[in-house]
Parts: C-alpha cells; sequence; structure tokens
C-alpha cells in the first residue's frame, strides 16, 4: 500500500505537507502500511465491517426510505495528532468549557454578563433551550455542562477552530472507542513506538464524574443512563455507555418519583436512582414541567433535582450554549469571565437580526454557509457555494422571515486527510469531536471522534449526509 499517486490539492493535508513530504509524525505509520499488501488491507478492512456488523455499531437515519439502521462507515487510516498539537487543542477545550459553564451559571443566576453589555438579553431569552424557570437552582459544584463535544476543524492555513459546541447531549463516543478496539485487534503493530494515548478508559473517566455529582452525602450512589429508546439515533451509543460503565439503562416509564425522590422498577422492588446521564432533551424530561404530552420522561423528576434528590448529566438549560447565535459570543465570554483571549477562535460568524450583518447575509448568501441556529446533522445549512439559485432565493426567504434563528459563515476550506475511496487513496475533508468531561476538574479524552465526508468535496461530515469516521491518534510525545 503506497500514496504515490495522491494528490495534496490545495487544501491543507493533515498527512503531507504541499510539496507531498510526509509530515514528521505520520512517518512510522507510513512505513508500516507500505509494508502491508492490497489484499492484507481489504482482508483487514472486510473484518472491521463485519466486527462493526457483529457487534450493532450502527446509527439511525429517521425518514430513510431504505431502512433506519446503517452500519457507521470507518476510513481505516487513522487521523494522527503529536503531542505539542494535542495540548495547544487541551488547552483551548480546557478555556472554553470553562467560560461557557461560568456563563450558564450567570444566565440562571445574576445575569451580569447581560448587565454589563456584553451579551444582549433578547438573544438569551429567545434561544430554544434556554430555560429562565431554571433560574437560581442550584447545581453540584456550580458545573451545569458535565458532558460536552465541541466540534473543530482547520483551515487552509491548517488553524484549528471552533465550528460549534454541543452541550446538551453530544454524541459519538461510543463510535471513538469502537474504531480503537477494531484498529487494536486488527492492526496491533501499526501503533508507533512513540505511542498513542488510550481512549479505552473513557468509561471509567466518565462514571467517575457523574459519581462526582451525587447529591451530598451519598458516597456510593446508584447510577443509571436515561435513554428515549431504541428509536432514538444514538440508542446504540446508549447500551454501549450503559454496558461499559455497567450502570443500567432505563427509559422514562421505568422510573418513578415518590417524595421527591427518583426510583427504578425492579422485580426486587423499587431502588433509588441517585445520579442520571441523560440522553433525552429538556422538552422531553418531565412533562409536569415540559411538554405534557412527553412518554419518554418522568413526572416529578425536575422536583427530585431540585430537592437535591438528583444529579442530572448534563443539567437542564445547557443546550442555550448549543444555539449557534450564542456561539458567536464565546469570544467575548472568554475575555469577560477569564480576561483571556480564545487559545481557538472561532469561525467568523455574521448575526442575521444585526442590521449590518443582515444586509451583508443578504448581499452575499450565493458566498456564504448560512445556518439555523438550533439545527444539528448537517441539516437546516445551506452551502451558498455548492447551492442553485433557487436554494439560495428559498433561504432569502428563511432569514427575512425569522433573522434571529439564523447565523452565516464564510465557507471554511476544511483540512482533508487522506481517505480509502474504492480502490486508491483521495483526500477526503474532515473535523475533530473531542470529548470534555467536567466533574471535580475537567477531563479531556486524548483524541476524538474524526468526522469524514466520504463524498467526493462534502463539506459536510455527519453520518446522516454520508459521513464516516477515523480513529484519532494523539502521540504521547511528538513522532
Amino acid at each position: 500500500m503506497d500514496f504515490a499517486n495522491y494528490e495534496v490539492g490545495s487544501f491543507f493535508d493533515e498527512m503531507f505537507a504541499p510539496d507531498g513530504s510526509a509530515r514528521p509524525h505520520y512517518q512510522a505509520f507510513l512505513r508500516r502500511i507500505g509494508a502491508m499488501t492490497r489484499q492484507e488491507f481489504d482482508r483487514r478492512k472486510e473484518a472491521i465491517q463485519a466486527s462493526f456488523l457483529r457487534a450493532g455499531v450502527t446509527f439511525n437515519v429517521y425518514g430513510a426510505e431504505e431502512g433506519a439502521e446503517r452500519i457507521f462507515p470507518f476510513d481505516l487510516i487513522p487521523r494522527i495528532i503529536p503531542g505539542e498539537e494535542w495540548k495547544h487543542i487541551e488547552r483551548g477545550l480546557t478555556q472554553r468549557i470553562t467560560a461557557l459553564n461560568l456563563f450558564t451559571k450567570d444566565i440562571y443566576t445574576d445575569q451580569k454578563i447581560v448587565k454589563d453589555g456584553v451579551v444582549p438579553e433578547h438573544y438569551i431569552t429567545s434561544a430554544k433551550y434556554y430555560r429562565p424557570a431554571f433560574r437560581g437552582i442550584k447545581v453540584p459544584r456550580d458545573v451545569y455542562i458535565h458532558i460536552c463535544g465541541t466540534d473543530l476543524i482547520r483551515d487552509d492555513k491548517g488553524t484549528y477552530l471552533v465550528l460549534e459546541d454541543n452541550a446538551r447531549c453530544p454524541s459519538g463516543v461510543s463510535y471513538v472507542l469502537e474504531n480503537r478496539q477494531a484498529m487494536k485487534r486488527l492492526f496491533p503493530n501499526f501503533f508507533p513506538e512513540a505511542g498513542v494515548s488510550t481512549v479505552l478508559d473513557y468509561a471509567q473517566r466518565l462514571l467517575r464524574m457523574l459519581r462526582s455529582i451525587a447529591p451530598a452525602g451519598v458516597s456510593n450512589p446508584n447510577i443509571a443512563l436515561l435513554t428515549p429508546g431504541s428509536y432514538n439515533s444514538a440508542y446504540f451509543e446508549h447500551c454501549f455507555l450503559a454496558r461499559q460503565m455497567g450502570i443500567e439503562i432505563v427509559e422514562g416509564r421505568d422510573l418513578i418519583v415518590q417524595d421527591d425522590q427518583v426510583f427504578v422498577r425492579t422485580i426486587q422492588g423499587l431502588k433509588q436512582i441517585h445520579v442520571l446521564y441523560r440522553r433525552v432533551d429538556d422538552d422531553f424530561l418531565d412533562p409536569e414541567v415540559f411538554r405534557p404530552d412527553s412518554v419518554l420522561g418522568v413526572p416529578g423528576l425536575v422536583r427530585a433535582y431540585r430537592a437535591g434528590n438528583l444529579g442530572l448529566a448534563n443539567s437542564i438549560g445547557t443546550g442555550v450554549c448549543d444555539d449557534k447565535v450564542i456561539y458567536a459570543f464565546v469570544p467575548k465570554m472568554i475575555k469577560y469571565y477569564l480576561g483571556e483571549d480564545p487559545i481557538i477562535p472561532n469561525v467568523e460568524t455574521f448575526l442575521a437580526e444585526e442590521p449590518n450583518d443582515f444586509k451583508y447575509i443578504i448581499d452575499n448568501m450565493e458566498n456564504l454557509v448560512v445556518k439555523c441556529a438550533n439545527e444539528s446533522g448537517g441539516y437546516g445549512m445551506l452551502i451558498g457555494p455548492h447551492s442553485s439559485k433557487e436554494e439560495v432565493e428559498k433561504f432569502r426567504g428563511y432569514v427575512t422571515a425569522n433573522p434571529r434563528n439564523y447565523i452565516a459563515q464564510p465557507p471554511i476550506m476544511l483540512s482533508r486527510h487522506p481517505t480509502w475511496c474504492g480502490d486508491h487513496f483521495e483526500g477526503r475533508h474532515i473535523d475533530l469531536r473531542p470529548f470534555v468531561l467536567y466533574g471535580e476538574h475537567i477531563d479531556i479524552i486524548p483524541g476524538g471522534l474524526t468526522r469524514v465526508a466520504l463524498r467526493k468535496g462534502s463539506l459536510v461530515v455527519n453520518s446522516s449526509q454520508g459521513g464516516g469516521s477515523k480513529d484519532t491518534w494523539v502521540l504521547m510525545e511528538d513522532a
């Protein structure tokens, strides 16, 4: 296997420099794969696909005509990050989640950032996932966002940028762990002598964090993962993580609240649950408080939370940080709360509700990426340069009708990575979703989910839009 005919192109390539030479941290890997025959490569690729099928490594696609459940596509060529580069990412992620937690605490308590004119109040109160009823609620350790997946990209110069934050129920970590297990089984000699940092202890790290948010005085908490059920797109992950942590997986119908305490029904009777890792959105969490028609949640769960008898990860109301309009203010949050400049900057962002930005967006929409403030998975988005005139005009109407709900950004030429495309290697655009845990301290898994746009030329890496993933190696020391 070799890369003799691989074209670097005009994008930042993760593996190769513009002159075609391999970047230093990939050289050990290239020596190993260079000794592999095509037949051996194909055999191992097929073995990984078979193992994923047996393990049920799947995701659900809502509305897919050919069937909702699919094997998650996986590319065998790993993305490798040298140690010093990862330290920069860690510093940036630590800074960002610290500021986001301070912001979340602030808007649910004193709202100083509003009073000081840093973030306009109407952007917060109009945010889809802002929960004003939870102002003044005390949360363990003053931490609201316990699990965060912050999506990072690199531009044409190789500079890391934050694309968005996922502070409600970030998904994808199960694929990180399954990808690594598969690579270790089938390519044990691929790992450079310098060493690849492990990600396989993530479940233990997650469990440790969940234990840290147990109610006061509970030293050995009972913990459960609350899932919407088997039709949820991330149900495989829910089951996988519960199994890895050795905790129960429950649905709303399995739980009952008595005397402001949460219990799970078992054949031995009721057992109290002290901590819930919830993978159910706020709206469906408790029909007494949110949607009364919800059958996914638990009546009275919020009462137990307010009474301090239940730890909840993530806390209620963290979705305000997922709003792409609020995202635009994170650099100001970092400056306001920490007195620092962002270590990893945002992508330049225009807010359609700001008059000058609105005019710029409307006049230049065919050259911009326009995003709905609260959509995910690659939906609710216009990539102007790749769209028809009819699609651009349709989005002009959307933005004009509801400017609060839209942002725009210049297209970023995401970095590319060699990817196996049937019978040869081609560059495909990628991003990176590291996973950050925040309990007693901030803990960042070394690597994360590298998502790859498998369609040629596509900038959309989401699995629901035809994307796949790669194993992500963080070197313990630079190769």
